[in-house]
């Protein structure tokens, strides 16, 4: 897998962007970041060394989804579209660690959407 370098600050992918690739923090920390309807920025998560990110592009190739921020100088290593299709393939079992990822990923999301329908109520549809 091929290594990268980045400093504080730098943006690493953008929200919007087409993706062909997932990164895997090998040492520092980044920020995963959204904006919102009204323009402002909400920090959605922050990894660090050994966690994942980008990898909903290598499954569904839709644009990102999110912004990721450097917090600190360091280094990731980019899990390619092909190496993704090839462990597949290949060695399946290694696929586990990001499908718990998602999957971790997918009950906080659960768990958010709940609370925000807790915290107003739901429009009953019109027809």
């Amino acid at each position: 897998m091929k290594k990268l370098y980045f400093k504080a600050g730098q943006e690493i992918i953008a929200e919007g962007t087409l993706s062909d690739c997932a990164y895997i923090v090998e040492s520092g920390s980044v920020e995963v970041s959204r904006v919102d309807s009204n323009g402002k920025k909400q920090v959605l998560d922050q990894l660090h060394e050994n966690e994942i990110f980008g990898e909903l592009g290598l499954i569904d190739g839709l644009p990102r989804s999110a912004t990721v921020t450097a917090m600190t100088d360091g280094t990731i290593r980019v899990l390619s579209q092909e190496s993704f299709d090839s462990l597949a393939a290949n060695n399946p079992e290694a696929l586990i660690p990001i499908l718990k990822v998602l999957a971790k990923r997918l009950r906080s999301t659960l768990i958010l959407v709940k609370h925000l329908q807790n915290q107003r109520p739901v429009r009953a549809s019109l027809t």
